[in-house]
């Protein structure tokens, strides 16, 4: 946006109106009828109109991909004597109990809070495109950073089970190997981190534009 000061006011010219459009890849500006983005050749769209779609559609997958994954071993241990199958919270909470508090936290952070987290920010801002919000765009396109930033860090569960898959391995005296729940939360989230990148933030400010003309 172009901010213009008229008559002591502060008037806000946005790229659209100004017959611009911006390339969503490398973000260069171009005129409004340019088909593809002569730098990086990425398709022009002023407007993503079935962005919230596959918002939705991302979204509803990453979730039911996430169920299984906390229902399911996340990691299977066999030794000579025993084999045993932990989930996602139970993994942390043997951790706790062999006195590693800092890694156990770090799993339930990473596999339960974010996960859950990204959830209901990327749900908040699709409804709040759709239905309106009291909160400003500024703050929910930070809020849309803040889910951009941590989302990839909630494949830490699916790290940790592969370097000990890799490592631990005895032959028939110990093994480690991932559970059927490493796969199911591995794709909730790379379709939750579809879901947030499907997101067009530029909906964000034409909705508050509208209710700001709408208002005057």
């Amino acid at each position: 946006m172009v901010g213009m000061a008229i008559s002591g006011t502060h008037e806000v010219l946005t790229a659209r109106e100004a017959g611009l459009v911006a390339c969503r890849r490398c973000m260069h500006v171009w005129p409004a009828d340019v088909q593809r983005c002569a730098r990086c050749g990425g398709r022009l769209r002023s407007r993503d109109t079935h962005a919230l779609q596959k918002v939705w559609a991302f979204w509803i997958a990453g979730l039911v991909c996430y169920i299984p994954a906390n229902l399911n071993p996340m990691l299977i241990t066999r030794t000579l004597l025993d084999s045993s199958k932990n989930t996602i919270v139970g993994g942390a909470i043997e951790l706790l109990r062999h006195g590693a508090i800092g890694v156990a936290l770090i799993i339930l952070v990473a596999s339960m809070l974010i996960p859950i987290g990204k959830f209901f920010a990327v749900a908040y801002l699709a409804i709040s495109v759709h239905r309106g919000t009291s909160v400003s765009a500024n703050r929910r396109h930070r809020l849309y950073e803040i889910v951009e930033f941590i989302g990839r860090w909630s494949m830490i569960d699916v790290f940790v089970v592969a370097i000990l898959s890799s490592l631990v391995q005895f032959s028939s005296v110990a093994s480690i190997s991932p559970g059927p729940a490493a796969l199911t939360f591995a794709l909730s989230v790379i379709f939750t981190m579809l879901s947030a990148q499907a997101f067009d933030t530029r909906l964000l400010w034409d909705g508050e534009r509208a209710r700001r003309l709408a208002g005057e």
